[in-house]
């Protein structure tokens, strides 16, 4: 059985959603399951994330993954864990979370900028280093990182795009997260579901290329 990390980098592209109410996030998470997406990451800042994640958690099939984002302490992440979460994302290092993720059997996605930094991550036992925000320093930045640390997984998350998402892949990323932007946000809001899984596929279009290759 593959690891968590393994079934993260396979999947290649982490939807990361940040809306304005559960509603929304419901219907924006239903039609990235159907775009054929694998997995969501839902951040704390979007209303009741923790109902959210129990009730994905019982609807979706074990090999679907389901990730809890801006954790910032140690309360949410057991918290979220006891909802469903399979892995634990942070902005920067929340210290004992990787451990606390590791001992429950699910992972943590740490985040870092600087190369001190990821190396922190990594020492504190991340399953892959988030590099945040990645458009400060774009996929050049990224592909330093990679050349002075080629054995992390690097997941750059906060500006990726269709536009930059291969750029950041030949640089080095082993799974990318992408922000608000793989939802159509004009669509979502006129009920257009059809435009809005459109759109998200184009990210899994793109993923498949890097696949390829």
């Amino acid at each position: 059985m593959k690891s968590l990390t393994e079934q993260l980098v396979a999947l290649r592209v982490i939807p990361v959603l940040r809306l304005a109410s559960r509603a929304s996030a419901e219907t924006a998470i239903d039609c990235l399951v159907e775009a054929g997406f694998r997995t969501v990451e839902l951040t704390l800042t979007t209303p009741d994330a923790m109902g959210l994640i129990g009730d994905l958690r019982a609807r979706m099939d074990k090999g679907f993954l389901i990730g809890a984002g801006t954790v910032l302490d140690l309360e949410n992440a057991k918290a979220c864990l006891d909802a469903g979460a399979d892995y634990l994302v942070s902005p920067c290092l929340v210290p004992g979370m990787s451990k606390l993720a590791a001992d429950r059997g699910a992972a943590a996605l740490a985040g870092a900028f600087t190369p001190g930094e990821v190396l922190a991550a990594w020492r504190e036992g991340a399953a892959i280093v988030k590099v945040f925000p990645a458009s400060s320093g774009g996929p050049a930045h990224l592909g330093a990182l990679h050349a002075v640390f080629p054995d992390i997984p690097l997941c750059p998350t906060g500006g990726v795009s269709t536009a930059n998402m291969l750029d950041y892949f030949k640089s080095g990323a082993a799974v990318v997260g992408i922000g608000n932007n793989v939802i159509d946000q004009k669509a979502l809001a006129a009920g257009d579901r059809a435009k809005v899984m459109e759109h998200a596929f184009g990210f899994l279009e793109l993923a498949a290329q890097v696949r390829a290759g």
